[in-house]
């Protein structure tokens, strides 16, 4: 009987440890910003083909062309740095150092 005191002691004078996860709020933010604009630069390369006989010159608009692969490259780019961002924090640099 007074092993499982001492052990639910023992148990209850540990400090409480705080529950990090990887990916913070700012990460989840960054990342819906950057799906966001993966889908705008996908959107604007869409449009309609070329259909029979007749030639479809919307096929080499600047928006289809260079604009959107631009927005959605820089999309998956910054999708790459929004995972790896952390915040930095002062309080658990200098409670590591001591």
């Amino acid at each position: 009987m007074a092993t499982k005191e001492n052990k639910i002691q023992k148990e209850n004078s540990q400090p409480k440890r705080k529950v990090t996860y990887p990916l913070g709020k700012i990460n989840f933010i960054l990342m819906g910003i950057c799906l966001l604009l993966i889908i705008i630069g996908l959107w604007l390369m869409t449009g309609s083909a070329n259909v029979g006989d007749t030639f479809n010159n919307d096929l080499f608009e600047s928006s289809r062309v260079t604009t959107g692969p631009i927005i959605a490259f820089l999309g998956f780019v910054l999708m790459a740095f929004a995972i790896i961002y952390r915040k930095k924090d002062n309080k658990n640099d200098n409670n590591e150092e001591a």
